[in-house]
């Protein structure tokens, strides 16, 4: 196998890495004010993704990064042609990352309502932007002959595009709340699971129909099993987890959505972005890749750090696998400095509590 194929295969990987494990992060933040009554379960939230949401991030700076040194032609191009939208969901990602941690740093509703609010943006719009950059990335886009894209932005949001962010925005909602269903107690963990199976109906709506309009317009055996395989995961999970079992369901959205990335990435194999101008102009692993000797260089640095950057989230997993719930919170108010909240509730001091 060429080393241009085993690098398009490793980027996939991070793609379907960085999906399935902050998809899970921007569902819980869109879902804040759905399942969260009051601030002690809107603490709950965001403390079941506190430990891991930043490391999830990771997968995509990965992602990028190998993009850039592995095919620099696929590279310029998307980040040329997808400028805007890409822009805002590094907008949407700082404001996020800002908001996890300013939130808890001063007491009173009014401070913790705003940063809620730069949450729920921050992850509503990488979770639909990100939806629309791969489905056009595997429809196609206007490419001239010099390999720049030559379209804007209203050329990226066709109905296929569109298409592709409602599903990720969808699958996202539904995995969150399948994880907000697995790593709480109580009453918001019964109201996750039951929130999942609703969305999660709807997302598997969405997503059959954008899937078969992928096979149908560039698929092949490959991918169609996938596809298959995916919304079998899906529907498998949703039962699941209306029969109580949260782990089973948040299994079933995590294969799901890691064997529709896989799928996506088969069907646009060997392009990496094809052109709806001319498929003669159509960049692919051979003419959008880097020199033999990068490739090799890159190959021998991730054999050696993956496997140790796995292994650590793996064991930051583990560390903060168990449930938590409000009863966990502190409760002491602070008096002694004057103010509370207006629900007597210490701020939030960061990160899982134990």
């Amino acid at each position: 196998m060429e080393l241009s194929t085993v690098w398009f295969c490793l980027i996939a990987v991070l793609w379907m890495g960085y999906f399935v494990l902050e998809g899970f992060d921007f569902g819980v933040g869109m879902l804040l004010p759905v399942l969260a009554r009051d601030e002690r379960e809107r603490r709950v939230m965001i403390n079941t993704i506190g430990p891991i949401w930043d490391g999830n991030e990771v997968w995509v700076l990965t992602a990028g990064g190998a993009t850039f040194a592995a095919f620099p032609e696929w590279y310029a191009t998307l980040f040329s042609g997808f400028y805007l939208p890409l822009f805002f969901i590094l907008i949407a990602l700082i404001v996020r990352g800002v908001a996890f941690e300013y939130r808890h740093q001063r007491p009173g509703a009014t401070w913790a309502g705003w940063w809620d609010r730069a949450v729920i943006i921050g992850s509503f719009v990488p979770a639909l932007l990100w939806g629309v950059a791969f489905a056009n990335i595997v429809y196609g886009v206007p490419i001239g002959a010099d390999k720049d894209f030559s379209g804007n932005l209203l050329t990226l949001l066709h109905p296929f595009g569109i298409l592709g962010g409602l599903v990720t925005l969808a699958l996202f909602l539904t995995h969150g709340a399948m994880f907000v269903a697995l790593k709480t107690e109580g009453d918001i963990r019964h109201r996750a699971r039951a929130l999942a199976v609703r969305l999660g109906m709807a997302a598997a709506v969405l997503a059959v129909v954008f899937l078969v309009w992928t096979q149908v317009h560039t698929g092949d055996l490959g991918s169609g099993i996938l596809f298959v395989l995916g919304a079998l995961a899906l529907l498998g999970g949703l039962v699941a987890a209306s029969f109580g079992r949260e782990g089973w369901g948040f299994l079933g959205t995590f294969v799901c959505l890691l064997l529709a990335v896989a799928g996506l990435f088969v069907a646009l194999f060997p392009d990496v972005m094809p052109s709806t101008t001319d498929p003669a102009y159509s960049l692919t692993t051979t003419n959008a890749s880097a020199t033999g000797y990068t490739l090799k260089v890159m190959t021998i640095i991730a054999a050696i750090f993956a496997p140790a950057v796995v292994v650590y989230q793996a064991w930051t997993y583990w560390v903060f696998r168990k449930r938590i719930a409000v009863h966990h919170l502190p409760t002491e108010e602070l008096e002694h400095e004057g103010h509370t909240d207006h629900t007597g509730i210490q701020p939030d001091p960061g990160g899982v509590v134990s």
